[in-house]
């Protein structure tokens, strides 16, 4: 069943209806809290036709299902904030604070900020650190997609016009982690990044590293993480954790209004230090 309120709306009231929608109008353009949608249209009115599902039910809790943690597409910034979840969420929660204020915490979902597929996106290093899926859905079938391999671009991803995402998969493997998520910008809060990094960290009984996860945002077309960089923190304290070139060779930071490419790097450089050294305190 399918609420049509207006002309080039649709707000289906299950996910079979979604789906059926999206086979047969792919143009449709998926709507949750309209945080991202309605700003980056501040120059022109929207006239795309909306698919809104708010109304989906049992896509609203975050879970641990068997073998993941399962955050679903109408889960806001505020439902991650405020569900118990494992010290590895620390990171993420961290960045769900920095997302804007608290109206927009309120009404915005992890997922479409996912979607929207910004470079600046401050929950996307966190997932990827986290080793985050997509899940997704068609009339056709489901899919599971790496996250890295679901973000194509600046506002590019691999879902096709006829799926809906349905959610991210965690895996549970990451509980025993701890993480750390840190953002440079112009002023502490309501600011696009000029860079930022999340750290998701496991050590041994004597605070050695078994297990690292690092991720860095605003400083390529994509989210990237750092495996050279990775592996070389295997079996050390990170105490005198030194970042070289090579370590930085998955970025490609660009000279825009907010920073110069040398300076996004260097930046960079400085926050893994930080955030790895703020780990080891944890």
């Amino acid at each position: 069943m399918i609420d049509k309120v207006m002309e080039g709306y649709l707000r289906p009231l299950g996910l079979s209806d979604a789906l059926i929608a999206l086979a047969a109008q792919p143009h449709l353009v998926p709507l949750a809290g309209g945080t991202d949608y309605y700003p980056a249209r501040l120059v022109q009115t929207p006239d795309e036709p909306i698919l809104d599902i708010t109304a989906l039910p049992g896509l609203h809790r975050i879970e641990r299902r068997a073998g993941h943690w399962w955050l679903p597409c109408l889960a806001t910034w505020t439902d991650l904030i405020e569900t118990a979840l494992p010290p590895a969420f620390d990171a993420l929660k961290g960045a769900a604070r920095q997302v804007g204020g608290v109206q927009i915490q309120n009404a915005g979902t992890v997922v479409g900020n996912l979607c929207n597929a910004s470079p600046a996106a401050d929950g996307i290093p966190c997932l990827l650190a986290l080793e985050a899926s997509v899940e997704l859905a068609s009339t056709t079938g489901a899919r599971i997609l790496p996250l890295q391999d679901f973000l194509l671009g600046p506002r590019k991803t691999a879902r096709r016009p006829d799926e809906l995402v349905l959610g991210l998969r965690i895996p549970c493997a990451h509980e025993a982690a701890q993480s750390v998520f840190l953002k440079l910008g112009a002023r502490r809060y309501l600011v696009i990044s000029i860079a930022m990094v999340a750290a998701v960290i496991t050590r041994a009984p004597d605070r050695s590293i078994i297990r690292a996860r690092l991720a860095v945002g605003s400083c390529s077309a994509t989210t990237q993480r750092l495996p050279a960089l990775e592996a070389a923190l295997i079996g050390t304290h990170g105490d005198t954790l030194t970042v070289l070139d090579e370590h930085l060779a998955p970025l490609l930071p660009i000279d825009d209004i907010r920073a110069t490419a040398v300076y996004r790097r260097d930046a960079v450089a400085t926050l893994l230090r930080r955030a790895v050294t703020a780990q080891q305190e944890l």
